[in-house]
């Protein structure tokens, strides 16, 4: 609804006040000076969120059956509904909470909640809060907390205040966050982080992400995976500082964004594996083939005492010559990245299994958690980064060949072939660089280059001018060619982007089809003797213009980065 609200003694102008923006079973009351940022295209972001808190505590509640069936000899069983409080549930902290819109929806969606702490830095942001939790009535679960989130989880690592889940949802980059959170997290904890900065990540600016995420990116076709391993490097960086180690449960990238969900574990042993979870790229810049380089091996060296010993060293290299063996030209070298598998696909079908269960199967964004879980279940999870069909037919002028010619070739080749849910015409295969350009030059016999693209030097020359190995089968469309997730017509990728799609920005306030600058609510702030009516509509389209949201890859204040006007 709108209010009349005296902007000045000059003038009056129409401004939301108050106005309740609903999302599934929780409300918060938007509008009014403090401002507010609601973005519907998160809703997803938020669903899935729940969606895993809900098969983590399962897990939870399974490994303590396990240790009382193993203690006591006999089985317990305890039921727990959503909405309700347990002491021996899960403390959940949402370190940038906004309007709490996030920790309202986990009171009431979240089944085996004990406590969850709703914490910002923005004093307006906490008001809003408070107001949020006792509108929806969920004061006995939420409890607000205004504080500095680094410093509030520093004070959290005694083992009576540590979190079962943290979740890490920033403005940009979450690296700040991530000491702080892991030292404050449990055992087996869940942390869930969220990072935005895609263009850093991206490869954009490699500099800016090796200070950020210790690590450099490569722009290439599959920087959307990269900067979940990159994303996944840097959280395993922190945890090993302090005896620690991550398990990826899952790592999606969606809309704008990437966000992972790992558990934390300690164990001194099994950080020493950690070294060979992460590899070096090389990436050739004329035809782009990739080739990983392990930071560590790992060779059995059982004995009689500890038949599952193994022995760590350093691997030789580099995988790659001087110049490449396709197209001759030179590489770039990009890493460390995490090249062990980013998702635990029995994790995954417990999530699909739920899904498709009463309650979880009314969210809003249940079509599309299926479509993408999906196809994350059939991707192959050995098998790091992926390529582009388009962008291979690219370095070579070729009509593009249809995507089920080209999986059924590797198919019947004897190779293992998925999509990848961060890209739609990806292909991971365990396939070498030679079998695809190799299949590339036997489609070329159908579809011939011209010949005046034939010039000397060129990756196209070079790669094509070479005989093919083999025939390869591309009519015969192979059995498992046309995956489940595409034969079923699932909603496998992000719809096209909305009015609100992005990150936005901390200066602008976005609910529903309102939007309002920063410079609008602060105005005759220090220039009093300015009237307010002199501030005609179309200036306040060009401030609202100047303002509009992008990626920014060089947010480095500590306040602003935790000053929410976002709710992810």
């Amino acid at each position: 609804m709108e209010t009349t609200v005296t902007v000045s003694s000059q003038s009056q102008v129409k401004y939301p006040i108050k106005k309740i923006i609903k999302e599934r079973c929780a409300e918060i009351i938007a509008g009014g000076n403090g401002g507010v940022f609601y973005n519907p295209v998160q809703e997803f972001n938020r669903d899935l969120s729940i969606t895993v808190i809900n098969c983590y505590f399962q897990y939870l509640l399974k490994e303590r059956q396990e240790k009382i069936s193993n203690e006591n000899n006999q089985d317990s069983v305890k039921q727990y509904f959503a909405a309700n409080k347990y002491e021996d549930g899960l403390r959940i902290l949402e370190a940038l909470s906004a309007t709490g819109l996030r920790s309202i929806r986990y009171a009431k969606e979240i089944a085996g909640v004990k406590e969850i702490i709703a914490n910002d830095l923005s004093k307006q942001a906490v008001e809003a809060i408070r107001d949020n939790v006792k509108h929806n009535k969920v004061e006995h679960l939420i409890e607000v907390s205004h504080a500095d989130a680094t410093t509030l989880m520093y004070l959290s690592t005694s083992p009576s205040k540590q979190y079962d889940c943290i979740d890490l949802d920033p403005y940009g980059c979450p690296n700040r966050f991530l000491d702080a959170a892991i030292q404050s997290l449990k055992d087996g904890g869940l942390l869930l982080v969220t990072a935005t900065d895609m263009a850093v990540l991206a490869g954009n600016a490699p500099e800016a992400c090796y200070v950020k995420y210790g690590s450099v990116p490569l722009r290439m076709k599959s920087c959307h995976e990269m900067a979940l391993r990159i994303l996944l490097h840097c959280i395993e960086s922190y945890a090993n500082r302090y005896g620690k180690y991550c398990v990826p449960l899952l790592s999606i990238s969606a809309d704008f964004y990437v966000r992972v969900f790992v558990r934390i574990f300690s164990s001194q042993a099994k950080c020493k594996f950690s070294m060979s979870k992460q590899s070096m790229i090389y990436q050739c810049t004329g035809c782009s083939t990739f080739n990983l380089q392990p930071l560590g091996s790992i060779k059995p060296n059982p004995t009689e005492t500890r038949p599952t010993q193994v022995k760590f060293g350093i691997p030789t290299g580099p995988p790659v010559n001087t110049n490449c063996e396709h197209c001759g030209q030179k590489h770039h070298l990009g890493g460390p990245i995490w090249s062990d598998p980013i998702h635990d696909n029995a994790f995954v079908e417990r999530l699909i299994e739920a899904i498709n269960k009463t309650p979880l199967s009314e969210l809003s964004t249940q079509k599309r958690l299926n479509g993408m879980l999906t196809m994350v279940l059939e991707e192959l999870q050995d098998v790091p980064l992926y390529y582009v069909v388009d962008k291979l037919c690219c370095v070579l002028k070729l009509e593009i060949i249809p995507i089920l010619k080209f999986r059924t070739a590797l198919l019947c080749a004897g190779y293992r072939v998925s999509f990848s849910h961060a890209y739609k015409n990806s292909i991971k295969t365990d396939a070498p660089a030679s079998v695809i350009w190799d299949i590339l030059r036997c489609w070329n016999k159908r579809h011939p280059v011209k010949e005046e693209r034939m010039i000397n030097g060129t990756p196209l020359n070079e790669i094509l001018s070479k005989a093919c190995t083999r025939e390869y089968n591309f009519d015969d469309l192979h059995p498992e060619a046309n995956p489940k997730s595409r034969k079923e017509a699932l909603s496998r990728f992000q719809a096209n982007p909305t009015a609100f799609w992005g990150p936005g920005t901390r200066a602008t306030i976005m609910i529903g089809e309102d939007k309002l600058a920063k410079s609008y609510r602060n105005q005759n702030k220090k220039q009093k003797y300015k009237p307010q009516e002199n501030i005609k509509g179309n200036e306040l389209d060009d401030q609202q213009k100047s303002k509009q949201p992008k990626i920014d890859e060089t947010v480095d204040a500590d306040e602003n980065q935790q000053q929410s006007h976002l709710e992810r």
